[in-house]
Parts: C-alpha cells; sequence; structure tokens
C-alpha cells in the first residue's frame, strides 16, 4: 500500500480549471492540463481522464503498453469530440500516467506535465517536456535558466487530442519503500523551484499535495496547478 494525496487549484489568475487528476485502484494516478481556452481545455482534460479510466478498468495487466493504449483512445475520443463540436476546435490536454504494481513503476507522457521521483533527498524529472524550449535546450539553444522565462515556454510540441498521429514517451523503473513519486501540471513548476519541491515533499507534511499547491499560489498561481503526490509502500 501507499499513502495518495491529490490536490488542484484554479490559481489566482484563470478563470477556470482546465486541469484534471484522478487516482483509482489499481493503482494508477493521472493528471491532464488542458488547452485551447474556454471551457475547451477542460473538457479535453475531462475526456482524458475518463477515458483512460475506462480503458483501464477491465485491464488484466497494466504496463506501459497498456497505459500508452489508453492515451490513444482518449486522442480519439478528443478528435471525434472536436468533429461533433466546432467550438471546440484547438483544444487539447497534456497526459501523464503512472501506475505502480509489486516495486515496480510504469508511466506514460505526452505534454509538459510532469513525473518526478524523489529518493534518498534527490529530485530526479522522469518524463521529459514535449515543448519548444525543451527542444532547444536538448540542442544546446536555450539555458535551463533562459527556459525558465523564455516567452514561449508554453508552446507544446505535443498534446493529446490535436492529431491522429501522435507518439506516446513511456518507461519502467524500480521503486523502494518511501520513496515520493509525484504528478504535476506546469502551474506547479512554473511558480515553485525543483529545490523546493523536494524540500516539500520531504518535511513530512499532513498533505504534501496541498502544500505544493499553496507554495504555488504564494508565488502568484499564474496557472492552473495539480499535483498528486504517492509515498510508495508505506
Amino acid at each position: 500500500m501507499s499513502k495518495v494525496y491529490e490536490a488542484t487549484d484554479v490559481g489566482c489568475v484563470r478563470p477556470i480549471n482546465e486541469d484534471s487528476a484522478a487516482v483509482f485502484d489499481p493503482e494508477v494516478y493521472v493528471v491532464a492540463d488542458g488547452m485551447g481556452g474556454h471551457a475547451a481545455g477542460e473538457v479535453a482534460s475531462h475526456i482524458l481522464v475518463k477515458a483512460v479510466r475506462d480503458d483501464l478498468a477491465d485491464c488484466g495487466s497494466i504496463e506501459e503498453q497498456a497505459l500508452c493504449r489508453a492515451i490513444h483512445r482518449a486522442n480519439r475520443e478528443i478528435l471525434a469530440t472536436v468533429a461533433e463540436n466546432p467550438d471546440c476546435q484547438g483544444m487539447g490536454t497534456t497526459a501523464t500516467l503512472l501506475h505502480t504494481e509489486q516495486g515496480l513503476a510504469f508511466w506514460a507522457h505526452v505534454g509538459d506535465s510532469r513525473l518526478y521521483l524523489l529518493r534518498d533527498g534527490v529530485l530526479h524529472q522522469v518524463t521529459r517536456d514535449h515543448s519548444y524550449v525543451e527542444d532547444l535546450v536538448e540542442h544546446g539553444e536555450l539555458t535551463e535558466a533562459e527556459a525558465r522565462i523564455h516567452p514561449q515556454k508554453n508552446m507544446l510540441t505535443r498534446a493529446v487530442g490535436v492529431a491522429e498521429a501522435l507518439e506516446v514517451d513511456s518507461g519502467r523503473f524500480d521503486v523502494r519503500t518511501g520513496d515520493i513519486l509525484l504528478l504535476a501540471t506546469d502551474g506547479l513548476m512554473n511558480m515553485v523551484r525543483e529545490e523546493e519541491i523536494a524540500s516539500i515533499l520531504q518535511q513530512g507534511q499532513q498533505d504534501p499535495a496541498r502544500a505544493l499547491i499553496e507554495a504555488a499560489l504564494r508565488s502568484g498561481g499564474r496557472d492552473n496547478v495539480t499535483a498528486v503526490v504517492v509515498v510508495y509502500g508505506v
């Protein structure tokens, strides 16, 4: 068993919360950050969460392939919704999925929400952002510090529900008792530095997910912010 904490907030600026999150058996965790403005982003992230839940409900074995399949199902359902509702044109969502089972963690990912692993006091970013500035950093054209303040840092190169052809990143790694896993939308990382995120996760807060949200709000809360924290095996 693991201790699981989940929190989301509209933030201090946006009129609606386009983020969605879910925690459901068997040990599946999802965060999604919708885009498209008005209610469209909210619709896309909710479709993603529902599609993942439906697809994995009767799945005997949830490994990387199953998580990727669930994201592809969400991609088809969002595209179908857009085809039926022209007002939703341009909507899409990020997707970061995690499943833990018998000392293993399986993940699948599209967009710039993130999965982190905190182990022995060190915070590791597991996923890679699918964003314009991340590509520039990878090619040595921007530093990490420059990327944080780049005016196009929110421009995604990949999202669920935008095109029929979708590449999903996935992977697996060992998990140990006491490891802390964090799934979060960029409303957290854009407001709170990784050093502070690690510090909050290590403090033994009564609700670390809510503590992370509060830190983002204190820093300005310029976006919706969502966090799911899994303290593994305790």
